[in-house]
């Protein structure tokens, strides 16, 4: 997988200039790009340790947070996209975070692993839960506590009043619009309310 043509991707959904909340933004990688390359400000939100100092050094602002908490420190409406890239898997209140994400911001981008991809579904056919890239752990000492596919999203999506405003996979820094619940190892979403 081409995780630098992910980011690019998924950059490209954000518009120029936006205020950017970045929920499990990791090291900072792609708030760092979206100030240099579209002009973008905001914050990351993120609880490692070692992962907040990695977003210091490279001049993204971050706050310390557990997400579980929620974002309740943000009003309605104060930025412009929150992104939830490759979070929604690990939270307990997945649907609260889904809700809160659409509640701070204009725009929500959200991305997860897809348990439909096709190699997913043939591992498990053949009685083994997965292990790829986009799934690289063993059932037993996995960090994602829940798994779903873009199918399962766009119902969450609907009972929760948001509206789907392009949705797609990823497959090798590659987009695909065709059959993507079957094609791609990673959901793309981005929805507003």
């Amino acid at each position: 997988m081409s995780e630098r043509k992910d980011l690019e991707v998924i950059a490209s959904l954000v518009p120029e200039g936006a205020r950017v909340l970045d929920l499990g933004c990791g090291t900072g990688e792609l708030l760092a790009y979206l100030q240099q390359h579209r002009g973008c400000s905001g914050y990351g939100i993120e609880l490692d340790d070692a992962n907040v100092l990695a977003c210091a050094q490279r001049g993204v602002n971050v706050i310390q947070l557990n997400l579980e908490e929620g974002l309740d420190l943000f009003d309605d409406r104060s930025f412009d996209v929150v992104l939830q890239l490759e979070t929604l898997q690990h939270l307990r209140n997945a649907e609260r975070m889904l809700r809160e994400t659409a509640r701070v911001g204009r725009i929500g981008i959200v991305s997860f692993p897809n348990f439909a991809h096709w190699p997913n579904r043939l591992s498990v056919v053949r009685g083994r839960m997965p292990v790829t890239r986009a799934l690289p752990y063993e059932w037993y000492d996995t960090p994602n506590i829940r798994v779903g596919t873009l199918a399962d999203f766009e119902v969450l999506a609907r009972k929760n009043g948001l509206n789907i405003e392009d949705s797609f996979g990823l497959q090798g820094g590659r987009v695909v619009r065709r059959w993507p619940n079957l094609r791609a190892s990673v959901a793309v979403f981005k929805f507003s309310k």
